[in-house]
C-alpha cells in the first residue's frame, strides 16, 4: 500500500463477455464513486480482454510467472499487482461467476502466491449481477479469492449482488445501486485507513 500522501488506485475488471452490459455498469458505477473520493480507477472488461485458462503446468511454481503465451493475462496481472484495491464483478452463469472470470482468478491467484504474495494487503470486493438466483454463491466465490489472497474485504449494507438482466437494466434495482454506493464508500474509507 502507498504511504500517507500518495495516489491510490482500484482496478475494477468485469467478467462478462457483453461489453457494456449490466456488469460492466455495476463496476463502473463503483468506480465512479471511488473516484469522487480522488481514488484514480481504471475499468477493465473480459469481454473485450479474455484471457485463456489455466493449463495446471505448474511451471508458474519455479518461474514465478505465468508461461502461458498470453497478453491479456500478462496485462491484467501487473494491473492487479499495480494497483492499491480491486474490484471484480461478474454476471452469474449457471449458479456462478462466468469462465471468464474463473480463468483470470485462477491464474492471477496461482501466480500471486508463488514466493512473495503480491496480492496480500491489497483491498478487493466482489459484485454479482443476475435475473434472479445464484447472486449469493457467486459474490462468495469471488470473495474466496481475495480471502485466499491475503486481501482485505470490506462490508456493504448487504451483500453486493444487483437484479438485472437485459442491458440497461442495472440502475432500474434501487436497493442494488444504493448498496453499491455503501460499498464504494467502505472500500475508500479502508484504502485511505491502511495507506
Amino acid at each position: 500500500m502507498p504511504a500517507k500522501g500518495v495516489a491510490m488506485k482500484v482496478l475494477g475488471v468485469s467478467g462478462s463477455p457483453r461489453v457494456g452490459g449490466n456488469t460492466d455498469a455495476a463496476v463502473h458505477h463503483v468506480l465512479g464513486a471511488l473516484a469522487q473520493q480522488g481514488i484514480e480507477t481504471e475499468f477493465i472488461s473480459l469481454g473485450q480482454h479474455p484471457v485463456k485458462s489455466c493449463a495446471a503446468c505448474y511451471a508458474c511454481v519455479e518461474a514465478k510467472r505465468c508461461v502461458l503465451d498470453d497478453p491479456n493475462f500478462d496485462l491484467l496481472y501487473s494491473k492487479f499487482v499495480e494497483s492499491d484495491g480491486i474490484i471484480l464483478g461478474s454476471p452469474v452463469w449457471f449458479g456462478s461467476a462466468t469462465p471468464l472470470m474463473m480463468s483470470l482468478i485462477d491464474r492471477v491467484g496461482s501466480v500471486a502466491r508463488r514466493g512473495e504474495n503480491k496480492l496480500k494487503h491489497k483491498v478487493g470486493a466482489s459484485i454479482a449481477v443476475a435475473r434472479r438466483a445464484g447472486k449469493n454463491f457467486t459474490f462468495a466465490q469471488l470473495n474466496y479469492f481475495f480471502l485466499i489472497s491475503e486481501m482485505i474485504v470490506p462490508g456493504a449494507s448487504y451483500w453486493n449482488v444487483v437484479s438485472a438482466c437485459q442491458k440497461g437494466e442495472f440502475d432500474r434495482d434501487a436497493e442494488g445501486v444504493k448498496i453499491l454506493d455503501n460499498l464504494a464508500e467502505n472500500f475508500g474509507w479502508l484504502l485511505k485507513k491502511i495507506a
